[in-house]
């Protein structure tokens, strides 16, 4: 048994972060085309676009601002002319901010939180699912966070945003499962990436305590949740959000 996606288009938001860089290339490995989305890091776009060729696949790079839905509707157009409408969605991308208390956030910040949040997995259903509704058969596969459960002090922008997202997906994988389209979410804890890595701090002991497993994820535990959703090996498994976080949260029945 292995996660076996020749054949399958993939495009990934935010492709050029620090998750969705790994994402990208383990799709990739996977047997997947990619279609890599970026909005600023035009380097690290074009970096994969060469990894991901050098594998054997087709790839394309791609800009746009997924909060806006002229700027969607114009990646929809170039992904599909360039390598056909995708099979699996990987809604990556997130605004970063500055995390304050809730009497000293920005209110600017909310709303940035639920653009690239909500409003960015709304773009992205309208753009592109009717396509895999025609196929009948896809994935949309969303990154949350850990954040979403835990709702600590100063969180307040990004699980307000997060939780926003989780209550749209569950509606769209109720909406549109008869069509053998998936939806799930993914929410990984504080993983080690590659700034992490360059910068030797993969060890953060306060935070691992709180880990059962005790020791932080990589960003491979990440891309290899997401692939598995993306497979044929989770064709029955919907609405769900995953945490990839050692059992940091865990959802309870």
């Amino acid at each position: 048994m292995k996660i076996d996606l020749s054949g399958r288009t993939a495009l990934v938001t935010g492709a050029s972060s620090e998750l969705g860089r790994v994402i990208t290339r383990t799709l990739a490995g996977c047997g997947a085309d990619v279609a890599i989305h970026y909005n600023r890091n035009r380097d690290m776009a074009d970096k994969l676009l060469a990894e991901v060729k050098g594998l054997g696949r087709r790839a394309m790079v791609v800009q746009a601002d997924v909060t806006d839905p002229a700027s969607v509707q114009q990646m929809q157009t170039a992904v599909a002319k360039g390598l056909g409408d995708p099979d699996i969605l990987v809604n990556n991308a997130v605004i970063q901010y500055t995390w304050a208390s809730v009497l000293d956030q920005p209110v600017e910040d909310y709303e940035g939180q639920f653009r690239s949040c909500t409003v960015h997995n709304v773009l992205m259903a309208q753009a592109f699912v009717p396509a895999m509704i025609a196929r009948k058969w896809g994935r949309v596969i969303a990154l949350n966070t850990e954040c979403a459960m835990q709702c600590h002090p100063s969180q307040s922008a990004y699980a307000a945003g997060k939780r926003g997202m989780d209550g749209l997906l569950r509606v769209l994988a109720a909406e549109i499962g008869e069509h053998n389209i998936t939806v799930n979410q993914v929410a990984p804890g504080w993983m080690i990436s590659d700034k992490f890595r360059e910068s030797g701090t993969q060890r953060q002991p306060d935070y691992e305590k709180l880990i059962p497993l005790r020791h932080r994820g990589e960003d491979q535990d990440v891309a290899n949740a997401v692939a598995f959703l993306a497979s044929d090996l989770a064709a029955f498994i919907t609405g769900v959000y995953l945490p990839v976080c050692g059992g940091n949260v865990m959802p309870r029945i």
